[in-house]
């Protein structure tokens, strides 16, 4: 049993002292001026003791880790899950279970859910939608304007019928603001829009030529009203 040992150090004293000696023959030639350090044999046995030595770590690795999941393995398996319930005392605090919904209101909402619905579509009602005059809605506004003198802009589009309309009933304040006909103010951010009329008390208004296309669209049931 010794003897074995002791060959077993030898073996790996020698072998210690080999790849110590290749060492210091390369960092002592490399320190001499006129050394070479080009013996392909010495860097050879370097490179395939490296390699063999990295080889040597990665297996340590793994045996390492598969020891361990071993042992968590057999851990594991030893535990058995709880099957018993709670203890009263922590069962009391649990809060009382309150159902707001009746039979008939769940019976509905089932229903509801399992109604197929429609597959999605898209929608071109929008395409089609009859063009909105800002000349017309211009008429609109300095009518009301000129009877109220001051009007919040939520107030002027409360009978709008579509996104169109009020579009155009804000594009003709627009107008009207540009040629001085009425002055716009917001006292708070986001909130609502104040339009005070300070154009004359008479006479027609001509706006939205660059939003109207052709005389006929202009001469619509407001236009006429105003004439």
């Amino acid at each position: 049993m010794r003897e074995s040992e002791a060959e077993e150090d030898l073996s790996q004293t020698s072998e210690f002292l080999l790849v110590a000696a290749t060492l210091l023959d390369l960092k002592a030639a490399r320190l001499l001026p006129t050394a070479s350090v080009e013996d392909d044999e010495d860097i050879a046995l370097l490179e395939a003791r490296d390699l063999l030595f990295a080889r040597l770590l990665q297996y340590r690795a793994f045996k390492d880790v598969a020891a361990l999941m071993q042992e968590r393995l057999e851990t594991t398996a030893l535990s058995t899950p709880r099957l018993a319930g709670l203890e009263a005392r922590f069962a009391a605090l649990l809060p009382e279970l309150v159902l707001h919904v009746t039979p008939d209101q769940l019976a509905m909402i089932a229903a509801r859910a399992m109604t197929p619905k429609e597959p999605p579509t898209v929608g071109l009602g929008h395409l089609h939608a009859p063009a909105v005059s800002v000349r017309e809605q211009a008429v609109i506004i300095t009518q009301r304007l000129r009877r109220a003198g001051t009007a919040s802009f939520r107030t002027l589009v409360a009978d709008a019928d579509s996104t169109l309309v009020i579009v155009a009933r804000f594009l003709a304040v627009l107008e009207l603001f540009r040629d001085r006909a009425v002055d716009v103010a917001q006292p708070e951010p986001l909130g609502d829009i104040d339009v005070t009329w300070t154009g004359p008390d008479d006479g027609t208004v001509d706006v939205g030529q660059e939003f109207d296309e052709g005389d006929a669209q202009h001469d619509g049931p407001a236009a006429e009203e105003e004439r």
